[in-house]
């Protein structure tokens, strides 16, 4: 399992309750540009449209360097595979609860595949990001006395 990246600002502004795992609909130099570690989830999300198809948005894949005139729009919406059983439930668990559905990290998988976490979120207060950073540094002083 090759990690490909991250989103890491999710942790910090959000409260992930419930985790997926979903294919994604890509082209040739996407994949290519992948490959390079070209992606980024920063900013994106994941909106379930009227047909019932669920779409990541906003997440940037670089443009393929020995692309030429095949290259993709690095911005543009890409369908997530997912069943849907699962499309329904996260489609419901955001209108009534007002949840989100935010990409957490992307890799490839050990048939080459390409997969993306998404997670069903609850945005942080500030007060909640403060306590996690907290228990963050809590943590990280007591596994350094441990090793003394």
């Amino acid at each position: 399992m090759k990690n490909i990246c991250q989103n890491k600002r999710a942790y910090h502004d959000y409260l992930v309750l419930e985790k997926l795992q979903a294919g994604i609909s890509l082209t040739g130099t996407e994949v290519k540009s992948c490959r390079n570690s070209g992606m980024t989830l920063s900013q994106s999300y994941v909106m379930v449209d009227t047909k019932g198809n669920a779409q990541l948005i906003g997440a940037n894949i670089a443009p393929y360097a020995m692309g030429s005139y095949n290259n993709h729009n690095p911005t543009r919406q890409r369908q997530l595979l997912l069943h849907k059983k699962e499309i329904r439930k996260l489609k419901r668990s955001t209108e009534a609860k007002g949840l989100t559905i935010i990409p957490l990290e992307a890799y490839f998988d050990d048939k080459g595949h390409i997969k993306v976490d998404i997670g069903l979120c609850r945005g942080k207060n500030l007060h909640d990001k403060r306590d996690a950073l907290k228990e963050q540094i809590d943590k990280r002083e007591t596994d350094r006395a441990m090793k003394r």
